[in-house]
Formats: structure tokens, C-alpha cells, sequence
């Protein structure tokens, strides 16, 4: 017989989450899905009383912030450099000119013109202190948590679900244990395919699914503080943690198929690419492994 399997599915994050366990019972997933409301209150940029809110506001003030606000800011100073400054938190002043001012379920406006804009890179606006668990965001600057944010709870709380179990957070998942049948998790990718895992993560990025107006999307480009114009729809990679496989995903989306292409082969890692409408890409997905 099967060991029972639980599951849990809500709304937060500004996306839709799914929690699975085996044997751990619905008390586990309960805890879980209050720790990522949790987190929602604190990293949302839309709630004028949240800690990300606070700080977008503080003009250049150092302010003392939470432990988890902290290590927050840390994996996005981190994200920053591991993606050579493609994954930047800074870029709030951009998606606000876009017409993503409030949360997506509200509707968004394309703006009737949309200029380039620079934005700095995020350790240039963001200095942290250590010692006193304080950060200071300059003037004029803000930040967007919410792919990091994702990538980084799911890795986070996989350990809240235990030892057989996947954190899904609007598509960065964290994989631990043998799943149901005992041959892995079945994760499917942007492309329709599937890999069984036993402990890893799979994250997909891409420009299909959060959009509005003729042009819009979320996917920001940094080099131009516009939505991202690439040849590539969707991106899932399979690596270690979801906090890497996010930055890595979302990165070779930006970069189109070619460079991005060779960003996540440089890196060892498997992925699958879907090519934006009109687009070919010339080359499939490695292989992936049957499970880990």
C-alpha cells in the first residue's frame, strides 16, 4: 500500500503554492503555509506596513531589520552577483513604470509610453551591516523580492514538511525524499517533459503567463529597465537548491536562447527551454537525469 499522501494548495506570494508530504500530516503543511503568509506580510511590496515597504521608504537611512528580512537581502546581494547582475532586486522603479503599481489580480494598465531607464546595480544602492543587522537602501532606490523571496522559502521550509515532500511556490520547487511510489517526485518541465527527483529543486522562469496590455510582462531586463525582449518563452532548470535554480532560469530567459543557452550549460545544470512565439531555438534540452 501507498504511504498517504498530503497536499495543501493556496494562493500567496502572489502566486499559486502547493505543499505535498508524505506521512507527515496536515498539522506540517498547515505550519508551512503560515510561515509563507508570513513571509508574504513581510517581503510584499504592495502592503504599506510591510518590512520591504518600510525599507523601500527609508531614503538612505540605515534601519535595524529582521533576521529574515536580512538573510533576504543577503540571497538578493547574491543572486545579484551570481547572475552577473541580470537578477536585480532594484528593479521596482521599472516595474512600476510598466504598470505593475499594484498586485496582478487587481488588472494592470500598459502605460501609453514606456522609456529605457537605468537602474544601478543593487550593491550600489544596497549596503548591509552585520554587526548591527541593519540596511540601507539609497535614495530613490527600492526592491522586488518576489522571485527571490520564492526561490529561497522553498528551500527554506522543505525541511518544515519532512523527510518525503515538495514546496512548490509559483514554480520554484524544492524536492526532498523518494515521493509516493518511492522512484522520486514526477516534476514537470516548461516543455512538457518530466524528471524524477529525489532531492533537488526545478524552477521555471519566462514571459508567458504574468502579462497585461499588448506588451507587458514582469520579466524586467536590468540593462534596460524594460520588460525583457528574448527569444525564449519559458525556462525550467534542475539544480540543487530553488534559490539557484531560480536566478539560473530567470537569467537565461533574459539572456534569449543562445547566450542563455550557454549561461546554464557553463553551470553543468540540466534545463528545457520553450522559444517565444516566432522564435526557433535550434537546440532541446539536455538530458535529464531519471532521478537523484
Amino acid at each position: 500500500m501507498s504511504p498517504e499522501l498530503t497536499t495543501r494548495h493556496f494562493d500567496a506570494l502572489g502566486s499559486t503554492c502547493e505543499l505535498l508530504s508524505v506521512e507527515s500530516g496536515p498539522a506540517a503543511l498547515e505550519r508551512c503555509e503560515q510561515r509563507i503568509r508570513d513571509a508574504e506580510a513581510r517581503f510584499t511590496r504592495f502592503l504599506r506596513d510591510s518590512e520591504l515597504a518600510g525599507l523601500n521608504g527609508s531614503d538612505g537611512r540605515y534601519l535595524p531589520v529582521s533576521p529574515e528580512m536580512f538573510a533576504m537581502l543577503e540571497a538578493a546581494l547574491w543572486a545579484f552577483a551570481e547572475s552577473d547582475g541580470l537578477v536585480n532586486a532594484a528593479v521596482l522603479p521599472a516595474l512600476a513604470a510598466a504598470g505593475y503599481d499594484r498586485p496582478f489580480r487587481q488588472g494592470l494598465a500598459e502605460p501609453p509610453v514606456l522609456y529605457p531607464m537605468q537602474l544601478p546595480p543593487l550593491p550600489q544602492v544596497l549596503l548591509l551591516d552585520q554587526a548591527t543587522r541593519s540596511a540601507a537602501l539609497a535614495p530613490g532606490a527600492a526592491l522586488d523580492l518576489g522571485g527571490i523571496a520564492k526561490g529561497a522559502l522553498a528551500d527554506l521550509l522543505i525541511d518544515e514538511l519532512g523527510e518525503n515532500a515538495v514546496c512548490n511556490l509559483g514554480g520554484d520547487l524544492r524536492v526532498r525524499g523518494a515521493g509516493p511510489e518511492g522512484d522520486g517526485w514526477h516534476i514537470g518541465l516548461c516543455d512538457g517533459t518530466l524528471v524524477a527527483l529525489r532531492d533537488g529543486a526545478v524552477c521555471t522562469s519566462g514571459i508567458s503567463k504574468r502579462r497585461w496590455g499588448h506588451s507587458m510582462h514582469h520579466l524586467i531586463d536590468p540593462r534596460t529597465g524594460m520588460p525583457a525582449k528574448t527569444d525564449l518563452a519559458e525556462v525550467s532548470v534542475v539544480t540543487d537548491s530553488a534559490l539557484r535554480g531560480e536566478v539560473y532560469a530567470k537569467s537565461a530567459v533574459l539572456l534569449g536562447c543562445a547566450l542563455g543557452i550557454a549561461f546554464l550549460e557553463a553551470r553543468g545544470v540540466p534545463y528545457a527551454v520553450v522559444p517565444a512565439e516566432g522564435a526557433g531555438t535550434g537546440a532541446g534540452p539536455t538530458e535529464l537525469p531519471a532521478a537523484a
